[in-house]
């Protein structure tokens, strides 16, 4: 019976179109099993036509329901839409949103599940969106709005954070009630940017480049025994962050473990065979003089210092491996910019620059430090946001207990400016003050550079520091009789030189 069922059911006219497959193909309804019994029944001769004839009249009956195919199409297609629309809702994510993405597993290639959370970083088209993954090969990515949907558990959880540690960062308390709560709900809406872990930027990566050939290969210094839970401490974190992975480079540079000053150690490499190899870049620093003139007229000023700067910007696939060091534990390398290269501050400058050039007007960086001044509240509201969105957009997060907003007078690269003034730290003029006599030419280079900071507020410092600028010649003879009052007693005397209006 199936042939007979297959011949028959070329009859039959589909839903969507209103006629049947065969009249769409050959302009013709088709012969069935009714109309050879017809023939047999009537003995009716079938009309002889031409070929011409038969394709102009097979050209004339197409071109007849080809549009009331579209309409029966175009009703049969909407029909199926409303049904498989009935309970479908128009989704909308903003930059800061957490959403899991439906991505394939590393195990199966064909199976996909939900990861996440991530943070929507912006909205690119009207169904695309750029997703930030920190801790993934790509730190940030395309996907359509079908492959994510809201994390359901950001709005209990993130309440509940902030019932119990809210994001804490400094405001002025100058400002009035109405001002803190503004700044306050500003911060809320930021919380994913003010935060003390660091992210991966999207701008640019770092690079190192060495002659090829050449390969830098210290042995490791030994680390006392004290130290060494210190060190295993330290490269856990990282692995942790996403910081260094396991190496198998050739490469090797040593590590350090130096003493801050409370008392903890800080985990350092020795970069300095490697920076004597590569090539060194040569992007401009701002002049700090000239930064601290564009704040004269500042009424508020805010202050963003970067979680650990240097580690959200990813090195690229050829700089991981020249970057390599050995612990105790295993061989590593870097996968962001460490510390020490000195290629770092002109590659973290150069995106800082990048950033902020649409609001250069009123925020500058020098390296991780980040100012906005304004001389109204109303600018100074509107263009701390557009700093923090860009730092979002950029991939950049802002440490919240090194963050300061809208304060009348700031501490900014070791002076304190506002008000119309710049003046000295005090801090940094004790430091001064009670530093001891210098009796090394080592020493005398080291209270120069702290003095010499503060050249602008001595008038005729090369003079006054001429006598110990001498005892820093070679074959110079230091003199039991040094003195350095002159200098101490001018960095600690008032007036302060107003800013520049």
């Amino acid at each position: 019976m199936l042939p007979y069922v297959l011949f028959g059911i070329r009859e039959v006219p589909q839903a969507s179109t209103g006629f049947t497959p065969f009249e769409l193909l050959f302009g013709r309804q088709p012969r069935g099993l009714l109309d050879v019994a017809r023939e047999a029944w009537e003995q009716q001769p079938t009309a002889h036509r031409t070929t011409i004839e038969h394709v102009r009249g097979m050209r004339e009956r197409i071109d007849r329901v080809m549009p009331h195919v579209r309409e029966h199409l175009a009703a049969a297609q909407e029909a199926q839409r409303r049904r498989y629309d009935r309970a479908a809702q128009t989704r909308e994510f903003q930059p800061g949103d957490y959403v899991l993405v439906l991505v394939p597993t590393a195990a199966c290639k064909f199976l996909a599940k939900w990861q996440g959370p991530y943070i929507v970083a912006e909205k690119v088209g009207p169904v695309t969106y750029r997703v930030r993954q920190p801790g993934r090969r790509k730190e940030s990515q395309l996907y359509h709005i079908n492959l994510l949907k809201r994390w359901e558990g950001t709005r209990t959880q993130v309440a509940a954070l902030a019932a119990s540690s809210p994001v804490v960062v400094d405001i002025s308390p100058h400002l009035s009630a109405a001002q803190k709560t503004e700044l306050q709900h500003l911060v809320g809406q930021f919380s994913d940017v003010f935060s003390p872990r660091p992210w991966r930027t999207n701008l640019l990566q770092h690079d190192v480049r060495t002659p090829q050939g050449t390969i830098v290969r210290q042995r490791p210094y030994r680390i006392p025994e004290a130290r060494r839970h210190a060190v295993e401490g330290e490269v856990q974190e990282m692995l942790k962050l996403g910081v260094i992975e396991p190496s198998r480079s050739p490469w090797s540079s040593p590590i350090v473990m130096v003493p801050k000053p409370d008392g903890t150690l800080r985990f350092c490499n020795d970069f300095r065979r490697l920076n004597e190899v590569s090539e060194f870049e040569g992007y401009p620093m701002p002049r700090v003089d000239e930064l601290l003139e564009r704040l004269g007229r500042a009424r508020f000023i805010s202050t963003l210092d970067l979680t650990k700067g240097y580690w959200q910007v990813p090195l690229t696939e050829t700089a991981k491996p020249k970057t390599a060091f050995s612990t105790p534990t295993g061989h590593w390398q870097y996968r962001v910019l460490p510390f020490g290269l000195h290629g770092a501050p002109a590659t973290f400058q150069r995106m800082m620059d990048i950033v902020l050039r649409p609001h250069q007007a009123y925020a500058a960086a020098y390296i991780d430090d980040v100012v906005i001044h304004s001389e109204t509240w109303e600018d100074h509201l509107e263009q701390l946001r557009r700093v923090l969105l860009e730092l979002r957009r950029a991939g950049l997060t802002a440490n919240p207990k090194k963050c300061h907003l809208a304060l009348p007078e700031a501490q900014y690269l070791g002076f304190q400016v506002g008000r119309g003034l710049i003046r000295p730290q005090q801090g940094k003029v004790t430091a001064i003050l009670s530093a001891p006599r210098p009796s090394t030419k080592k020493q005398v280079r080291a209270f120069l550079g702290l003095a010499g900071y503060y050249r602008c507020f001595i008038p005729n410092f090369s003079s006054l520091a001429t006598a110990l600028t001498d005892l820093t010649k070679k074959g110079q003879q230091l003199s039991l009789l040094i003195t350095d009052g002159c200098i101490r007693h001018r960095v600690g005397s008032r007036p302060v030189p107003s800013a520049r209006r």
